[in-house]
């Protein structure tokens, strides 16, 4: 069995990140995605909230399994059992991140391999980053989120 890993801060979850793991989803027995505490980051949303988000946007895919970690994540994959990787690439300028994330991961757990996933174009401009941007600033996230997402920012901010 092909158990996946989609680690990541989700924050927030966005469309490109549901079309990753829908697609993902058909491919694959079983996938976590695993929603990273990573504080350096300094997430807009708590850790349980990003957890509860995927859960409910990601709740109709019967082989996926949604959790938070704060763990490296070849310590996660390994307790996990997972033996792939998955990562989303939007553009050339993610690839040079991801190659050498990769390589480490590669490193640390040499029995999992890394796989990398496009979105679909309509997509590919969406980042957690600027759907925070646009939700500080009052603006309309509901083209890159699913509902539950925009209303826990309109809240949030």
């Amino acid at each position: 069995m092909n158990k996946v890993v989609y680690p990541g801060t989700f924050d927030p979850i966005t469309n490109g990140h549901m079309d990753l793991v829908e697609r993902a989803a058909r491919m694959f027995d079983h996938i976590i995605v695993a929603v990273a505490d990573n504080p350096k980051k300094k997430p807009l949303l708590e850790l349980e909230d990003r957890v509860s988000l995927a859960q409910q946007v990601l709740g109709h895919l019967d082989n996926v399994e949604v959790t938070g970690f704060s763990s490296l994540l070849a310590d996660f994959v390994q307790e996990h059992e997972v033996n792939i990787i998955l990562r989303g690439l939007r553009a050339v300028s993610d690839f040079e991140y991801e190659f050498q994330l990769a390589n480490m991961n590669r490193v640390l757990a040499p029995n999992v391999e890394s796989m990398f996933l496009t979105p679909a174009e309509k997509y590919s401009y969406i980042s957690s980053t600027l759907v925070r941007e646009i939700a500080a600033l009052h603006g309309d996230v509901s083209k890159f989120v699913h509902p539950v997402v925009a209303d826990a920012l309109n809240k949030r901010i």
